[in-house]
């Protein structure tokens, strides 16, 4: 098939472990703290994290779209670039990384999104995934004058949208589209996308709803780990390729989100940790996400441990799992997460640029080593 997506898009190969970064576009990047040395947005910043994946041979660049930060005294995700507009200016300084663009269904029109995407995947040859999110956060949907909808309603308003997306990504005549949420007139769009038979599309749903709107509709599944327990953990991956075979007939791809925290040593890994997290972690901002998220989920009454667990788990990496230890635990750590089934994992440094630099010069030589860049 002329222009096969598995020939240009990294995130479709056969390596056994494909890596990326995830959330370069905004202020602080992953984490909550007032740490000297965290990502400061710049278009110069962003690019030069950009380049370094690509020095690395990272398989994907992913951004999230954010419209407004979080408060507290760092305001993490607050500045930040516009996810599609962003894709663009990335696609065209890269050469090899898969660059994707994160999506509101609310905030996006199907038809814009599909156009931006297309133009995207030229300007990247062929290397466009588009991360589809369907809005969780009042405080930004409020910006827009646009009502948070019910979670049934943003999945049943989400799969109206992808669908429309894939026919004009697809589909040569024009066509008509009458939903519940979407009337289209004479659908269009040309140049269609390089990539056949469309890009790569990936969703983090992790509600019911969600999984099977993933599982129904997306390439890769995003998920987060919530334990340390290796068979939990193999178990949750292993429940996403059983649902979407058995009930979709389909064969997806699971990533996930790490945090790399390393050192020479374990204890001073351990240190670093404890000093980003405990002494400079911004404990405001991260009670306004868990605020925010608590009203999405109509969970009032919090255990006071599992809220400050769950407050440290964003200062650190945004909820990725933590990779703290010496290069070779860090490096086992991401063997462990191949091992129960993860096909990917985005990843993020406190100190970004210097984390990824240290990762690039003392790490991802024992990464290979390990086998875990070889093809399946």
């Amino acid at each position: 098939m002329p222009n096969d997506r598995t020939a240009t898009n990294p995130v479709l190969s056969d390596r056994k472990l494909k890596l990326g970064t995830f959330q370069t576009n905004l202020e602080s990047g992953c984490c909550m703290s007032d740490l000297d040395g965290r990502l400061r947005i710049s278009w110069p910043n962003t690019i030069a994290l950009a380049k370094l994946a690509e020095e690395m041979d990272f398989d994907a660049i992913v951004p999230v779209a954010r419209w407004r930060g979080f408060g507290g005294i760092t305001n993490p995700q607050g500045p930040g670039f516009e996810a599609y507009t962003w894709a663009a200016g990335i696609a065209a300084s890269t050469a090899k990384s898969c660059i994707a663009s994160t999506s509101h269904v609310s905030l996006n029109h199907p038809i814009t999104a599909a156009k931006q995407s297309a133009a995207i995947d030229h300007i990247s040859n062929g290397r466009f995934m588009l991360n589809i999110v369907c809005g969780w956060n009042g405080a930004e949907m409020d910006m827009f004058g646009v009502p948070l909808s019910s979670v049934e309603d943003r999945y049943a308003a989400a799969q109206e949208w992808v669908d429309i997306v894939k026919r004009l990504w697809t589909e040569d005549d024009e066509f008509d589209f009458d939903g519940r949420f979407y009337q289209i007139k004479k659908g269009y769009l040309e140049p269609k996308p390089i990539q056949k038979p469309r890009p790569p599309i990936m969703n983090a749903g992790a509600s019911e709803l969600g999984r099977h709107f993933a599982l129904k509709n997306c390439d890769i599944v995003f998920t987060l780990i919530r334990t340390h327990d290796y068979e939990v953990n193999k178990a949750h991956v292993a429940a996403y390729h059983k649902l979407a075979r058995e009930q979709y007939g389909r064969d997806v791809r699971v990533w996930t989100h790490a945090c790399v925290v390393e050192g020479e040593t374990e204890k001073e890994a351990r240190e670093f940790y404890d000093y980003y997290v405990h002494q400079k972690g911004d404990w405001k901002a991260a009670q306004n996400v868990i605020d925010t998220m608590s009203v999405e989920i109509n969970q009032k009454d919090m255990p006071p441990e599992r809220h400050k667990a769950m407050s440290e788990m964003f200062i650190a990496g945004w909820g990725g799992h933590p990779l703290v230890g010496s290069r070779e635990q860090i490096v086992d750590k991401l063997a462990g997460l191949s091992r129960m089934g993860m096909d990917g994992v985005l990843l993020s440094w406190p100190r970004f640029e210097d984390g990824m630099k240290e990762f690039r010069d003392k790490t991802l030589l024992l990464v290979k080593q390990a086998g875990l860049r070889d093809a399946v």
